[in-house]
């Protein structure tokens, strides 16, 4: 993929590169982590609550966006899900796309999207009111959190250190998030615990 191309794609993307201090997020590092309920792709209701104890992601998604593919399409983002969930981590992903956008998916059909990619979360929530990702100041996709066992928020930002719409840049970088997990889990100071997030604006309701 050459610069000219990646360009596009960020064009295309409006938001992109939003930073976590400019998403005026409601929460930040170190402060308890908003509680939540959501229906997955499956009917089912799911809570924050339901996890307590554990370390918990979250992980805002949408197909149509340039910078989520690069992660689904070079398999970054479910190998990541796989590596830290076979440490006894949950993964939440989280769509809060509004219905009426492009961009919306229906339930079934983003579970079928997640599945044809490898994904393979705890659960994939339906946000469309935008209450969870308002809730976290979420402002990209992806943008990911990593919550403790305590339910402090203790990683916001981006999945890793190459902002750009390109998978090969994937391999080169450093993966936030996977290393946000395994200091926690090793009972060490996450050592970069907010990073800017880059994708595309999350297509709230109005």
């Amino acid at each position: 993929m050459n610069k000219v191309s990646i360009l596009l794609q960020f064009l295309v993307c409006a938001g992109a590169l939003a930073t976590v201090t400019s998403a005026g997020a409601a929460v930040s590092v170190g402060q308890p982590a908003p509680t939540f309920s959501a229906t997955d792709t499956s009917g089912r209701t799911v809570s924050l609550a339901d996890f307590k104890g554990k370390h918990v992601v979250l992980e805002w998604v949408n197909p149509g966006c340039p910078f989520v593919q690069k992660h689904y399409n070079s398999a970054n983002m479910p190998a990541t899900q796989k590596s830290v969930m076979s440490q006894g981590v949950v993964w939440l992903a989280v769509n809060s796309t509004h219905t009426a956008s492009g961009d919306y998916m229906a339930p079934a059909a983003l579970a079928g999207w997640m599945s044809s990619k490898g994904g393979t979360p705890t659960a994939t929530l339906m946000d469309a009111d935008g209450k969870v990702g308002r809730a976290y100041g979420a402002r990209t996709t992806p943008h990911m959190y990593l919550i403790d066992p305590a339910g402090k928020l203790v990683y916001a930002g981006a999945i890793d250190s190459k902002p750009t719409a390109n998978p090969a840049d994937v391999k080169t970088a450093t993966n936030y998030v996977k290393q946000a997990v395994g200091e926690a889990l090793a009972g060490k100071p996450i050592s970069v615990a907010a990073t800017q997030a880059y994708g595309c604006s999350i297509k709230y309701s109005d």
